[in-house]
């Protein structure tokens, strides 16, 4: 496995580090975390980072929320209550619940979760992120399904307009989509296809508006098997910084996927919003970027 910086839509350089899955995992936590704080600093004078802490995950059984408990006994909201929507640090997130009846229902938009499931493949497993978690050390983290059904752009919406200048998201994949790329299922091929060969991708966009005009997109790759080296090909499954800058001023953006192999999961995972490098720590968030996207290397 190799780690690489992974910070915008092109291919990832390789940075030449080697090392465990788990131990890469808990440096990108602890490094995320100062980041996070670093950000909270740096945005005061502005708008608020905005994280999820506080959304509301509960056990339905013993204290009446509308959380559902998942296979691995975490908790996720899915938009159930019909509420159309929640809010966190002042933004709305957008949610389209359907109960089509005889135990038959669906969601687009935005859920929130804090399972943990990083193994169970298939759509049972469709609100744990692939990281085992939120950022930073955090539970809970924000489940975005792009549905080209309608379609449902998964959007947040803020109450006075916001400059992402200089400013972005915290993304990654869900375990149902990064388990789906890498070995298939009966609705999609793995990522690369048989030979490997296949130039797949799978990348999140984002659109900014303001007063309902657009400002400016912005994209991500989550996935990206289209190196002439196999051995570079990757599916992120840590958090990752996802610039927006090119949006500019907006109240609202809408996200959306495209992929190139159909039938693959249009999910992602969000673990915080509106993040600013801190200023001045410039050799911090070089070594954060530097450590962000885990290559996952094909067996010879």
């Amino acid at each position: 496995m190799e780690v690489s910086s992974g910070a915008g839509d092109g291919r990832n350089p390789s940075c030449g580090c080697k090392q465990s899955l788990r131990n890469t995992h808990i440096q990108n936590m602890k490094i995320k975390h100062l980041l996070l704080m670093g950000a909270a600093v740096a945005s005061s004078a502005h708008a608020a980072v905005i994280t999820f802490e506080s959304l509301p995950l509960g056990d339905p059984s013993n204290d009446g929320s509308t959380a559902y408990t998942g296979p691995d006994g975490g908790h996720y909201w899915n938009g159930s209550n019909d509420s159309g929507s929640f809010a966190a640090a002042g933004a709305t997130f957008n949610n389209e619940f359907t109960d089509w009846g005889g135990g038959f229902a669906s969601w687009a938009g935005f859920a929130y979760s804090n399972t943990t499931d990083t193994t169970t493949a298939g759509f049972s497993n469709q609100y744990s992120s692939i990281t085992g978690g939120g950022l930073g050390g955090s539970a809970t983290y924000v489940v975005g399904y792009y549905s080209e059904f309608g379609p449902v752009f998964p959007t947040i919406t803020f109450g006075s307009p916001l400059d992402l200048a200089g400013r972005g998201a915290i993304v990654t994949n869900t375990t149902y989509t990064a388990l789906d790329m890498l070995n298939g299922s009966g609705f999609s091929a793995p990522f690369g296809g048989a030979s490997g060969d296949v130039p797949d991708f799978l990348r999140l966009r984002a659109e900014g508006f303001l007063g309902g005009s657009p400002t400016g997109s912005a994209g991500f790759l989550l996935a990206d098997y289209r190196f002439t080296d196999n051995a570079l090909d990757y599916i992120v499954d840590t958090w990752q910084f996802f610039s927006l800058s090119s949006l500019g001023v907006v109240d609202e953006v809408r996200f959306s996927i495209e992929s190139s192999n159909p039938g693959t999961p249009t999910y992602f995972a969000l673990g915080a919003f509106n993040v600013i490098p801190e200023p001045g720590s410039a050799a911090l968030t070089a070594a954060a970027l530097s450590l962000l996207a885990l290559r996952r290397r094909r067996a010879a």
